[in-house]
């Protein structure tokens, strides 16, 4: 059936990827689906002249069986001329589908990363969609989860997306491929093949064309969010500075615009969603709007969403990069995320061109140029602005209202363990300007 190889090569020219010699990197299981595809693709690659290469991820589930399923996909690939790559998965990787996926996405992604020019193409066809959708109805995810899978997100491109179940299977026979026949697609245990086996064979009885149905429903769905996102940029124009959600005018908004921004929350960051989900972060932001200090509710293992009076904001769990830096003399510093400029004071003005700087007027001229910048340390401590006594610096830290995910990375100009200018949060009395200042600080975020 040649209309399929049309729809194919009509989709990559839509998407402008027959030009300057892309790799194609294919999701290949070796079943029906990502099989059609490559046989398409290779048929392609004289014309285009696009390399091809087969990537293959062994999930480990089914010992002997997935061995043999790999090595027939390595022999397939070899037959067309296209490189293959692959990798076994640790038994240690849980065993269920969103495992499964995180998984999948994280190897192609690797394998993109290798190869200039690149993208991936899976094999997501017409029937696929559907029972994506469904299984979202299932799980409540509401208009977003409508739209179903998209033709292309990122280096993500679904040349089948319009190509049904049934077209696949007859060029597969026509052409005389032998696809894996993976044993786990028919465990209903699975969510997907409870839906694909069981629940559409009963829909059909509805309504013969629920497959169809369904994938008008999916259109439908994008236009209708395509009119909200209008609305909604201009929304988050309002409230939302680089990727910080002002808290105040988030909890004045209608709660269906609340939900939608939560949702959008754990889209962009890749997260499974459901409406539980959704009511949940929106029930923790309304109990925590009012917290100076801020609190934190899990995501994910590594990722977090602070909520305090002042911000909405996901934090993720990175290393403390500690660093020390001697500063004997007026000049230019380099930290891992910022510039440090210490330079004497010269009777002009110093603007601030940006959020991204921060400036201190000093008068050094009770110490001698011999200081410390780096990150907080035990036993550190301040005599604050105004103040005559000293006070530790966590103290100082927590009356800021800082909240625990950014104190670590707080920049310090010390002498020994006293800090003496904390980043942008304030200076020490001792060197306060009482007539003319001495010198000039800067910290510029790279």
């Amino acid at each position: 059936m040649n209309n399929i190889i049309e729809k194919v090569e009509l989709f990559l020219k839509k998407h402008d990827l027959l030009k300057n010699s892309r790799t194609f990197i294919v999701a290949f299981s070796g079943g029906w689906d990502s099989m059609c595809l490559l046989d398409i693709l290779s048929k392609l690659q004289s014309k285009y002249h696009f390399k091809l290469i087969a990537a293959h991820l062994n999930h480990n589930w089914r010992g002997e069986e997935s061995t043999i399923e790999e090595e027939n996909c390595k022999k397939f690939a070899a037959k067309l001329g296209a490189g293959f790559i692959s990798k076994t998965l640790d038994s240690s990787v849980r065993q269920n589908e969103t495992a499964a996926r995180e998984e999948r996405y994280k190897f192609l992604e690797n394998c993109a990363n290798d190869f200039d020019n690149s993208v991936v193409l899976t094999a997501h066809n017409f029937d696929d969609n559907a029972e994506t959708i469904l299984y979202r109805i299932v799980k409540g995810t509401g208009i977003i989860g409508l739209e179903g899978i998209r033709e292309k997100r990122g280096i993500f491109y679904r040349p089948l997306i319009n190509a049904k179940r049934f077209e696949i299977e007859y060029y597969c026979q026509n052409n005389n491929l032998i696809p894996n026949n993976d044993s786990s697609n028919d465990n209903t245990k699975y969510a997907r093949n409870f839906i694909r086996h069981k629940v559409i064979s009963q829909l059909k009885e509805i309504n013969s064309n629920i497959l169809d149905s369904v994938n008008s429903l999916s259109e439908l769905a994008r236009n209708d969010n395509e009119i909200i996102n209008e609305y909604l940029y201009l929304v988050k124009k309002q409230i939302i500075d680089n990727n910080f959600i002002d808290t105040e005018k988030f909890i004045q908004l209608s709660n269906p615009i609340k939900s939608r921004i939560v949702y959008e929350i754990f889209i962009d960051n890749k997260l499974e969603y459901d409406r539980e989900k959704i009511n949940n972060i929106l029930e923790f932001i309304e109990e925590n709007s009012g917290s100076k200090s801020g609190k934190t509710c899990s995501l994910t293992t590594n990722l977090w969403l602070f909520v305090s009076d002042k911000s909405i904001e996901v934090v993720s769990k990175q290393k403390k990069e500690n660093f020390s830096i001697k500063i004997k003399k007026t000049g230019r510093y380099e930290t891992p995320d910022y510039i440090f400029e210490l330079e004497k004071y010269e009777n002009k003005i110093y603007e601030y061109p940006d959020d991204s700087m921060n400036i201190a007027y000093v008068d050094l001229s009770n110490f001698k140029i011999d200081f410390t910048l780096r990150t907080r340390q035990e036993g550190d401590f301040i005599t604050p602005l105004g103040m005559k006594g000293s006070q530790k610096i966590k103290k100082y830290l927590n009356a800021k209202k800082i909240p625990n995910h950014k104190k670590d990375n707080l920049v310090f100009l010390c002498k020994d363990n006293e800090v003496l200018w904390a980043g942008s949060l304030g200076l020490s009395d001792k060197i306060k300007v009482v007539n003319t200042p001495t010198h000039v600080l800067r910290l510029i975020r790279k």
